[in-house]
């Protein structure tokens, strides 16, 4: 008797990178995947794993009953919640599990995964919380969890959703830029009013897409999982290039006053949304003062010390470069200032905020690895106070020269993106420019097309996260056969899959969607010798 084994639900490699137990099942609840984490965390090795019912090989206890866990998971596909799981050598875990079906075409659960991640110390710490605040303490505590568990789950949801969208968006823009192209290169004089409205209707698409293009930045800004472009970024100067648009935007009824520290550190972030930081707190601090008023910016050094620290895990003692954005508004109160930071919360009239703002303010802080928060009073006004860890400039601009003297004229490009319209129209923007270009839709394929070619590859275009090998991996993987050649990745999401795999590695970026000139202009840059 043969048993039909599914497909495993991704690629081994690529759940081993993963810090979290995951733990893949088929349409029995058979384990078929179960990664190097889940190993370290329970003790049974991948082998004593597969084929297993993890339920009863980690004697798991559920906090409701099984068919109705299954109830939830065939209606909704998805379930979470604490479990309590047995290693092999007896010990005891509580984890937040979250589990994921996948359907087959007749709508059944046909394979599972399940992520699990160890909260037994952080429920021993409430636990201990719990017995030693008042009843009003440990109210306030559990309302700052639920906070940040609503900001967890909607950035992931933020995360996840731009990955597929920003790669539709990305084949809109383009295709939409080569057509208006190839119109405006259609000289047909009895039929010019057809041509023309039919080229305003495009740019009207084209104006959509950049729209729904910017939301899904802010949402990402949000979820702290967009790469953006980080680079060594002198604050000042952020501040001062968009200080004209500040005082255009805030209106001539606000006074601006900027006050910036003279040789202040250099900090790593995304300039670009460094700036729509700025420009987002200012919009706030504007719609708080409709009668006039005075908005502060200003910059410093700071040195953050243990005591200040200690109380505050997102920190670490050492130098920082500081931000304020102060305000003579209206001010918050109590119950507004708690939900400052949180997504789709705003004190404007209905239709005249999205509530993004302040969430996309507080991701960008925290992807540049600093910290934001806010002081206000009811009538006297608020600050924003952000804090961002000072840069190590030394080796960072080291690691910048070197890049630049490798760098040198591409001819050849190797492009690798698994989504085939995409691949293709950007294969067609990069031939019409000049290049030669080399396609390939997956990491197995990329390597076998940059052995045929004889020429070498001069540069890999490619995706961060595809099936199969990450981005990242398939350029080591280049790397000894092409040691001169440059790497541009591409990428609309990028989790914690790639904060790993980005660790050690200086690295050039392009986010998703992106134009042809955008485009272009990133890959002159990295033919420019430095």
């Amino acid at each position: 008797m043969s048993t039909k084994t599914s497909p495993p639900l991704a690629d081994t490699g690529l759940l081993d990178l993963l810090p979290d137990p995951m733990i893949g099942m088929d349409a029995e609840r058979r384990v078929v995947e179960w990664n190097r984490a889940a190993e370290q965390a329970y003790g049974f090795s991948r082998t004593e794993a597969i084929g297993q019912n993890p339920i009863e090989l980690l004697r798991m206890s559920f906090p409701l009953p099984l068919a109705q866990l299954r109830e939830t998971m065939a209606e909704t596909g998805v379930w979470r919640g604490d479990v309590v799981a047995r290693a092999k050598d007896g010990s005891t875990y509580v984890v937040d599990s979250v589990l994921v079906a996948e359907r087959d075409e007749q709508g059944r659960v046909n394979r599972v995964l399940a992520v699990h991640r160890d909260v037994t110390a952080r429920l021993a710490s409430q636990s201990e919380l719990a017995r030693s605040e008042t009843a009003a303490e440990r109210e306030r505590i559990h309302a700052r969890m639920r906070r940040a568990q609503r900001l967890e789950s909607i950035g992931q949801l933020a995360g996840g959703v731009a990955h597929d969208f920003n790669n539709l968006l990305a084949i809109i823009i383009n295709y939409t830029a080569l057509i208006v192209s190839e119109l405006d290169a259609m000289q047909r004089a009895p039929h010019r009013e057809c041509w023309d409205a039919l080229r305003d209707d495009l740019g009207e698409i084209q104006k959509a897409a950049d729209r729904a293009a910017s939301l899904t930045h802010q949402l990402l800004a949000f979820s702290r999982q967009g790469v953006g472009n980080p680079v060594l970024v002198d604050l000042n100067d952020a501040v001062t290039s968009v200080e004209e648009l500040l005082r255009r935007t805030i209106g001539e009824h606000i006074e601006l006053h900027i006050s910036l520290a003279e040789s202040l550190r250099m900090i790593r972030g995304d300039d670009s949304q460094l700036e729509q930081m700025l420009l987002n707190l200012s919009i706030n601090s504007r719609d708080a003062m409709p009668d006039g008023g005075t908005l502060t910016i200003d910059t410093a050094d700071v040195e953050v010390d243990e005591e200040y620290a200690a109380p505050r895990s997102e920190l670490r003692p050492g130098p920082y470069v500081r931000l304020r954005v102060s305000d003579t508004g209206r001010g918050m109160t109590p119950e507004e200032l708690d939900s400052a930071f949180d997504p789709f919360f705003t004190t404007k009239p209905v239709g005249e905020g999205t509530g993004l703002g302040l969430a996309a303010v507080y991701g960008i802080v925290n992807q540049a690895g600093g910290r934001a928060a806010f002081h206000s009073e009811p009538g006297v006004g608020t600050t924003f106070t952000a804090l961002f860890p000072a840069a190590e400039v030394d080796a960072e601009l080291g690691a910048a020269a070197g890049e630049a003297r490798g760098a040198g004229a591409v001819a050849t490009i190797l492009l690798v993106e698994d989504e085939q319209p995409l691949r293709e129209i950007t294969h067609r923007v990069l031939a019409t420019a000049g290049y030669r270009v080399v396609g390939a839709g997956n990491g197995q394929e990329a390597l076998a097309a940059a052995h045929a070619e004889p020429g070498g590859i001069d540069l890999l275009l490619t995706d961060v996260a595809m099936p199969g090998m990450l981005g990242p991996q398939l350029a080591a993987e280049l790397r000894d056969e092409h040691p001169s050649m440059r790497v541009l990745y591409m990428t609309g999401f990028a989790g914690s899959v790639l904060d790993l795999a980005f660790a050690t590695t200086a690295c050039e970026l392009i986010e998703k969607p992106f134009t042809a000139p955008e485009l272009l202009e990133r890959i002159a840059q990295l033919s420019t010798p430095g």
